[in-house]
């Protein structure tokens, strides 16, 4: 960024099928059906793009969240299918021009090599606009879809995680930008001095490679992660470009950006060079009171067991059944799914003094990301301090009920923050990297020994 240039928010659309509320698709002005309707994201994806959005947001799991415990209480919500993300995004890049497309996939439940050709052919198709969440699987009931009895243990998983980036960026950078020469007249394909192979033997991984899939677009689809535990933020300051992170108070999000941006500089990295983008769950009224209605006819729609499977969940999959919905919430065991969101959410229940069923109403539609129900101007005055004041770089949108809360965002607050000059009219590149102001990577195999050792 120039210095004549002035920074400006970043603004990701995390669009779930049908919107981030647990009760968003027994809303009248929802779409039940979204996660199985390519039109309904086509629309979702086209809105976000004129609104000049940096990404799309798609999260995943490779299991259904809750199945296998309570299937009466799981068809009561919209959590049961979905398309599987790579295949969306691949299918709404031909239909978009300038948006980011970004999907998150397990490096717990996958391998390097599946996960690396995928990403490099989304980048493709996409013309540089790909970037992959990694993330190391919250969901226990994935474990049981892939031949285990149990959840494989929290630091194993970033363990593996760890290995796992290094061997697919290794493989992004099997082959030069300028190997395939095409060159049909000389009968030469590719330069072979060009291609090179990764050979990696790891404690969890053997792969010689190398990709069968060009060098990305953008040199390496763009890195996101979202955990906050110590592990996960060592990973992300090591490897991330963009952090998507939950929090409910200012100081917990100056102080979670002062913590990640600290570590960069061991691993040789300026802080620009990665994005903290926390979770943002409006809900937008012309005037308060408007707000204030849009949200509580929501909330009315929240079915008991299902707020209550939700944070059984959220805490670490613990059982909450058992307990008096209407008394405190009980001392559990660290979990070992994800660990910061449990954190986050005993610190709220006790800050507040929530009941276990006040808690579940307060993550119906955030899930322990930042709500704030309001005008345009309330809720741009949030974004405005956190972006201001060392706490955030940028906001991934989370619309409580798809298609029309992203609407309502669209229409109502960012005409307010451009009034500001805090956010674009209009994309400053063509790919993902260009937009978020990130530069494109060298490959790893042009660097002298000591810059690729940092």
């Amino acid at each position: 960024m120039s210095q004549n240039q002035k920074r400006q928010i970043k603004l990701g659309a995390f669009i779930p099928a049908t919107g981030h509320h647990v009760a968003a698709w027994r809303h009248p002005e929802g779409q039940a059906d979204g996660g199985h309707s390519f039109e309904h994201y086509k629309r979702i994806a086209l809105a976000a793009e004129a609104a000049k959005f940096d990404m799309l947001f798609l999260a995943d799991s490779a299991a259904v969240w809750g199945g296998g415990k309570d299937e009466e209480t799981l068809s009561l919500s919209a959590r049961g299918a979905h398309f599987e993300p790579i295949t969306l995004l691949s299918a709404l890049s031909a239909v978009t021009t300038n948006i980011g497309l970004t999907a998150t996939v397990t490096t717990t439940y996958n391998e390097p090599y599946h996960l690396a050709r995928k990403f490099a052919s989304l980048d493709h198709l996409s013309g540089g606009r790909a970037g992959w969440n990694l993330v190391t699987s919250a969901n226990q009931a994935e474990a049981q879809n892939f031949g285990l009895d149990e959840h494989v243990a929290h630091a194993n998983r970033y363990e593996r995680a760890e290995e796992f980036i290094d061997v697919v960026t290794g493989l992004w950078d099997s082959w030069e930008d300028d190997a395939f020469l095409h060159d049909q007249e000389a009968g030469r394909f590719f330069d072979p001095d060009k291609l090179h192979t990764l050979h990696h033997k790891g404690k969890h991984f053997k792969v010689r490679g190398p990709l069968n899939v060009a060098r990305p677009v953008q040199g390496h689809p763009v890195k996101v992660q979202a955990g906050s535990s110590d592990p996960g933020k060592e990973l992300a300051a090591r490897t991330a470009e963009v952090i998507f992170t939950a929090h409910q108070t200012t100081a917990d999000a100056q102080a979670f950006y002062a913590d990640v941006k600290g570590r960069l500089v061991k691993y040789g990295r300026h802080p620009d060079e990665l994005k903290i983008m926390p979770g943002i769950f409006p809900v937008v009224g012309r005037t308060q009171d408007e707000a204030e209605d849009k949200f509580a006819k929501i909330q009315d729609l929240i079915q008991p067991a299902v707020g209550l499977s939700l944070l059984s969940s959220m805490i670490g999959g613990f059982d909450l059944t058992q307990y008096d919905p209407d008394g405190p919430l009980p001392e559990l065991p660290p979990s070992n799914g994800g660990k910061s969101r449990q954190v986050l959410l005993f610190e709220l229940a006790r800050r507040e003094n929530l009941t276990i069923r006040q808690l579940y109403l307060r993550i119906a539609g955030a899930r322990g990301h930042k709500q704030i129900v309001g005008t345009p101007t309330s809720i741009a005055d949030l974004l405005e301090e956190w972006f201001t004041q060392g706490a955030a770089d940028g906001f991934n949108i989370m619309p409580p009920v798809l298609p029309v809360s992203l609407t309502d965002f669209i229409e109502l607050v960012i005409p307010e923050l451009r009034r500001r000059g805090l956010f674009r009219t209009e994309y400053e590149g063509r790919t993902l990297r260009e937009n978020l102001g990130l530069q494109r990577p060298i490959n790893r195999n042009l660097l002298q020994p000591q810059e690729a050792a940092a």
